[in-house]
């Protein structure tokens, strides 16, 4: 696994292969990050094993909302408390951050919550767009969005940082694509903005 760059069968091509976006896949082990990375890779469920270092993975995208495709360059890192030392690492320069949670685990909601809080504030991720993706939704124990917004304090994050809250289950791909419609819409309303306030520098 890993490295590989996806086109699925019937998605745009337009998109060069230097455009991808730039995202780093985080979360708590076992929260279901591999999963979500390799049914977006190729469509389907695709067994996983606890990631020790890190999946790389680019895979084009048709944006249904916006009639086109983005290119993703999507980054999955290990989340074993060892691992999260090197978070930072693949954050740098991203455009988006995607930090899966389990919605069935409810006791370390709190560990996820000081995860996410130090990884997004820290100062090179400020302003960063984040996608909560909320995995597991289907499960009949899962933790109602609301719940799950309270309990890792999103309002919290701060006013410049934009960010969605999004259900899925990964093993089928519901709400996946969903998801990264809002986060693609995200990064470019940044994008716009930064270059607003460059011009205003420049005059």
């Amino acid at each position: 696994m890993g490295n590989g760059f996806s086109q699925q069968p019937g998605f745009l091509s337009a998109v060069p292969f230097f455009q991808s976006f730039h995202i780093a896949i985080l979360g708590l082990d076992s929260a279901g990050k591999t999963t979500m990375l390799y049914r977006l890779r190729f469509n389907e469920f695709v067994n996983t094993v606890p990631t020790r270092g890190f999946n790389a993975e680019k895979v084009r995208l048709s944006l249904g909302s916006h009639r086109t495709s983005a290119a993703f360059h999507f980054w999955d890192v290990g989340g074993q408390e060892k691992l999260r030392p090197l978070w930072k690492s693949y954050t740098r320069g991203a455009d988006g951050i995607v930090f899966v949670v389990d919605s069935v685990d409810g006791e370390r909601m709190e560990e996820a919550k000081t995860e996410l809080h130090r990884i997004v504030k820290t100062t090179e991720n400020q302003g960063v767009p984040v996608l909560v993706v909320a995995n597991k939704q289907d499960l009949r124990n899962s933790l109602a969005l609301a719940e799950i917004e309270r309990c890792l304090a999103l309002k919290e994050l701060g006013p410049g940082t934009p960010w969605h809250l999004q259900p899925t289950c990964a093993i089928i791909g519901d709400g996946l694509r969903d998801g990264l419609e809002k986060l693609h819409d995200m990064i470019l309303k940044r994008r716009k903005a930064l270059r607003q306030q460059q011009q205003k520098k420049k005059r």
